[in-house]
């Protein structure tokens, strides 16, 4: 069966590990992507190893805006033949949670109003037959969480200006499945992350700024909450059940997650022992430091700017039914992840 698929957000992490598994499919005639203009010389630099590849189309647009859409699904509709299955993957976001309460009606705007502008432009250009859609939601829907570990059917109570905005994006989909037969996905992904991830990323923070301190380039890490506790994963394994979800018969919603948790203290320690250094805590609140345990040296302090307005504490997810239904599960543990990303930062 020839497919198609069109990428929102291609140049994200995800976005990354999503064009290299589609490319590495010989079903896939052509991964069109996404990209919007930016002063960021390096914006694109997570797939610019792919751009040379005659089946890799990039396209400029925003899913703020309707029109470049509209026109990127236009472009591909004369390329597909009426059996071609179009796979759309909305994974364009503002997806930081600490940022969204600094700029809230941007991150609505691209989250949530974004989310609707690719289901409309779809409807709108007639294609809902043999286009299957998959949209990114998060582990944050969850927030103060009312049960734990969080299942397809935990009921929502997002934190942030992020949380709500995926929350409007989550039942929209939902909406125009029902409304208009769309085979539209929700994935419910808790956190996952690689050495790709942003570097204002949680774990991708810590690995940075160990291997600096590694190199001398700093002397600290600073930090907020120590006391939160994730659900973390490897980029990979969750972009290969995007693509599972949209490989299914029906359409559906799952979470993804790795059925483990871990406190941020933990993995600042785990990501030190990578350079041979015991941490130990002293003080307490913002007052409490981690400490090098052979040396004295005071390299992790907090400070409260990094702190949320409104924290969620813990995050853990039962993906039982995508192993059921989809046969998925993680093949990368936590120590997995640090190491690769440890020896990626503090070689690069």
């Amino acid at each position: 069966m020839e497919k198609i698929a069109f990428i929102t957000g291609i140049t994200g992490q995800d976005g990354s590990y999503l064009s290299e598994l589609l490319l590495s499919k010989q079903e896939y005639k052509y991964i069109f992507g996404i990209i919007r203009r930016s002063s960021k010389f390096d914006s694109s630099s997570r797939i610019d190893h792919l751009t040379s590849n005659p089946r890799f189309i990039l396209k400029y647009g925003d899913v703020t805006d309707s029109y470049s859409i509209i026109n990127i699904l236009k472009h591909i509709s004369t390329l597909k033949t009426d059996d071609t299955v179009l796979e759309i993957y909305h994974l364009a976001a503002q997806s930081h949670v600490q940022i969204s309460f600094e700029i809230p009606e941007y991150t609505g705007q691209v989250d949530a109003v974004g989310t609707l502008k690719i289901l409309e432009a779809v409807r709108i250009c007639g294609m809902i037959k043999n286009t299957r859609i998959y949209n990114a939601t998060t582990s944050e829907l969850y927030g103060k969480v009312v049960e734990s570990p969080q299942t397809e059917n935990t009921p929502f109570y997002p934190r942030s200006p992020y949380g709500v905005a995926k929350l409007y994006s989550y039942w929209i989909a939902k909406n125009y499945r029902e409304a208009y037969d769309m085979f539209v996905c929700n994935g419910i992904l808790f956190n996952h992350t690689s050495p790709r991830r942003g570097e204002n990323f949680i774990l991708r923070k810590i690995t940075l700024g160990i291997s600096k301190i590694y190199k001398g380039t700093e002397t600290k890490l600073v930090l907020g909450n120590l006391d939160s506790q994730r659900d973390l994963g490897h980029a990979k394994d969750y972009v290969y059940g995007m693509w599972l979800m949209l490989q299914q018969d029906a359409p559906d919603d799952f979470v993804l997650s790795t059925g483990k948790m871990y406190k941020i203290r933990h993995l600042v320690e785990k990501a030190f022992k990578h350079i041979n250094i015991d941490i130990v805590w002293e003080g307490s609140g913002l007052d409490e430091v981690g400490v090098d345990k052979k040396t004295g040296r005071v390299l992790v302090t907090i400070d409260k700017k990094y702190f949320r307005p409104a924290e969620v504490d813990e995050l853990l997810g039962d993906c039982t039914k995508a192993k059921t239904i989809l046969k998925w599960h993680h093949h990368y543990e936590i120590d997995d992840i640090i190491k690769e990303m440890m020896d990626f930062d503090c070689k690069n």
